[in-house]
Formats: structure tokens, sequence, C-alpha cells
């Protein structure tokens, strides 16, 4: 007599695969889209969630379900973006507060600082191409499918995201004309 393993079906079933399927992928996203991995693992959580309580409008298809799954956590990380910054317009531009830091790891701690303030004054979906792109290593043609915009779109928010972290990074100095940051 063989055993047979009982499988999940239904509801239930899907979303167990979907999680198997896309978790790992999406938590490194979230990750490079987040400041810390709490943040991330409560990014994805809130994608499965969403994606829980939207399963029968789910697409089929491996792609095609990656692709929903990532247009939820870039839309769900895009809201965080604007409640952060609805926070700090309503408070004092207080210091940082953080703890003690090496030597050596207080430039590599500045230069992360520097990027990321500079990350959060791009447009939500700039930064969020800026970062499939640039970190993620995601295709052009990719992103556009993810996001569901045009590759023409997708390549005109790289470039101007581009000119723009570069800009932010510099303190608000514009990159010489004809030179591409």
């Amino acid at each position: 007599m063989t055993a047979t393993v009982d499988r999940p079906t239904g509801d239930a079933g899907r979303l167990g695969t979907l999680f198997d399927s896309h978790h790992q992928r999406l938590y490194r996203l979230a990750r490079r889209l987040s400041r810390n991995a709490e943040d991330a693992s409560d990014l994805v959580q809130e994608t499965f969630l969403r994606a829980a309580r939207h399963v029968h409008s789910l697409p089929e298809g491996t792609g095609h379900e990656e692709a929903w799954l990532v247009r939820v956590l870039i839309n769900l990380a895009r809201d965080r973006w604007r409640q952060v910054a609805v926070r700090r317009r309503g408070a004092d531009n207080a210091a940082f507060v953080t703890t003690p830091v090496t030597a050596d790891s207080e430039s590599t701690l500045l230069a992360k600082s520097i990027v990321w303030q500079a990350l959060d004054r791009l447009p939500p979906r700039r930064r969020a191409i800026l970062v499939l792109y640039e970190i993620e290593g995601t295709t052009i043609p990719a992103i556009a499918k993810l996001l569901g915009l045009a590759n023409v779109t997708v390549r005109w928010h790289l470039s101007i995201g581009r000119r723009e972290l570069a800009a932010a990074v510099n303190g608000g100095s514009r990159a010489p004309k004809g030179v591409r940051p």
C-alpha cells in the first residue's frame, strides 16, 4: 500500500502555492524598498493578506500571479512612503538618533543614509522602478509587465529617476548638461 500526500485544495492550496513560489522574490524586493528587515517582512505579509482577501480575482499563470503580487507589494510600499512623508512634514526636522557606530562603519552608514534620503525624495513609482532595475536587476520589459506600463515609460522614469537621485545625493545640484548620472 502506498501513502498519498494530502495536498490542500481550493483557496488555501492556491495561497500556499503562491507563497511557496513567490515569497522569497517578494521579500528580496521588499527588503530593497524598505529600511529594515522587519518592514520588509510586514510588506510581504500584507501582500499575501491582500492575496488571501482577493484570491478569486488573482490572475492565473505564474507570470501573471507574480506581476499581481509585485504590483500589490509596490503599492503597499508607496503607501508607506507617503505616510512617512506626511509624518515628516508634520514633525520638526529633528536630528537623526542613531546608535553609536565605529569609525569603520561610519562612512558606510553615512552613504546608506544619503542614498535613502535621496530615494525618499523620488516619486514612489520612480523609486520602485529604480530599485527594480538598479538593485534587483529586473529588465525593462519585465518591469513594464509587472507595473502595467509601456517599456518607453519605464525607460523615461529610469532616466529621470537617475538624474533626480544624483541631484538629491549631490545636495540638490543638477548634473551638468549632457552628462548622464
